[in-house]
């Protein structure tokens, strides 16, 4: 067989991305130094035989600029002949960072790394000021909304209540408490202080009361932005767009992704470079996918990238046994299994980032080692990551389970 294969993918929990997170003492670079650190312990590979690293982070600036996934091997230990570099796909750079690492495991026949460190207490998000979130001109020119508005207007769009988005939330933090009561997965690794003592081992942000009726109490998030400015604001230039009477502001902070800080890491290499050091695969990737879409829905590229990685792949959708999606706003993932016509008893079966934590550019690398869990613990064969972000980017990847 040829391709890439993945060795190991391991990530710590995700802490709170705020004053209150358990994580938040650790530097970034230090956090991701820690996971590295990890998968090298765990494979026992000899990182001189790593040719490449490749780490997503959104907000590059402050402890997380001058590129922080690069720093973060001498933290670890690693050999200076790994090189590295930290891209931005802005909520799909974890598992776009994983794709770069398979390629370059293929072509030069050896082993790379893909992860992603993203600490939002530390680093908040849009805190580098960049035009996707502070340009207005930038943002009017190429036809940007925030996300949290794009998704209302996609649940405006298909006619999902708020009754329907509060009871999708309810669920992923019902099904992520079940998982947490199993104890830690495989490729869960805690995270220490320099003292070694446990600073957390696992999901904190986890909310295990969670109901509808809870939820139905929140107000929504988003309706005075997306009225700001009549008939220039951003409801208004949606509605124009696609035809529509009215934005109905329908997403709040129980439905939406809560922000966390957290590191993913994948170890992935052609057949050939695990045979030669010793490392055995946990899954094959079968297809990848990075792919554009509407940038002013932004949310619905996971269907598009999902559908590329599964052609890629030569398979279908009833083919696949898992999903793992982003849950970039509950819409978002009602969008996701309607277009793809897959239920939800395939889809984020321990919970998504609604409950979990969003971590941006180390969620989609975090994604392929839960992924991995569920496989292995279902004896399960194919399952398919997709996650969207801003600007209507996307990344999906197709999986078969290797043991």
């Amino acid at each position: 067989m040829t391709g890439a294969y993945i060795a190991e993918a391991l990530r710590t929990p995700r802490g709170k991305g705020n004053d209150k997170g358990s994580l938040r003492s650790i530097k970034p670079a230090l956090l991701l130094a820690q996971t590295l650190s990890a998968l090298a312990q765990r494979t026992s590979v000899d990182t001189r035989q790593i040719s490449d690293a490749i780490f997503g982070c959104v907000t590059q600036i402050g402890e997380q600029g001058s590129s922080v996934g690069t720093l973060a091997l001498p933290l670890a230990g690693w050999s200076d002949t790994v090189s590295a570099v930290t891209l931005n796909r802005y909520c799909a750079s974890g598992l776009s960072a994983t794709h770069f690492a398979a390629l370059q495991a293929v072509y030069g026949d050896t082993l790379a790394v893909g992860g992603g460190i993203e600490m939002m207490s530390r680093v908040p998000m849009a805190s580098d000021q960049g035009p996707l979130t502070h340009d207005a001109h930038v943002q009017a020119l190429a036809h940007l909304v925030p996300i949290g508005i794009a998704a209302d207007a996609i649940a405006t769009q298909r006619g999902y209540t708020r009754d329907m988005l509060d009871a999708y939330a309810a669920q992923s933090q019902q099904r992520a408490a079940a998982s947490a009561q199993r104890g830690p997965p495989r490729s869960m690794i805690a995270v220490t202080d320099d003292a070694g003592r446990v600073l957390l081992d696992r999901d904190e942000n986890i909310r295990p009361a969670t109901t509808a009726q809870t939820l139905a109490a929140m107000q929504p998030a988003f309706a005075q932005s997306g009225a700001k400015g009549g008939d220039a604001g951003w409801d208004a230039q949606l509605c124009r767009r696609y035809g529509l009477p009215a934005i109905q502001h329908l997403h709040h902070a129980g439905n939406s992704p809560a922000m966390a800080d957290a590191a993913a890491a994948v170890l992935v290499g052609s057949q050939t470079a695990l045979q030669r050091n010793g490392l055995k695969a946990r899954a094959r990737i079968l297809g990848m996918a990075d792919t554009g879409s509407d940038r002013m829905l932004a949310l619905t590229g996971t269907v598009d990238a999902a559908r590329l990685a599964l052609a890629r792949a030569q398979l279908r959708t009833q083919d696949i046994d898992l999903f793992e999606i982003n849950e970039g706003f509950a819409a978002m993932a009602l969008h996701f299994m309607d277009e793809m016509q897959v239920g939800v008893e395939r889809v984020n079966v321990n919970g998504g980032v609604i409950a979990i934590g969003h971590a941006m550019g180390c969620t989609g690398a975090a994604m392929v080692s839960v992924l991995l869990d569920e496989l292995e613990r279902r004896d399960a064969r194919y399952g398919c990551i997709s996650i969207c972000g801003a600007a209507g980017v996307a990344s999906a990847m197709v999986l078969e389970r290797m043991c």
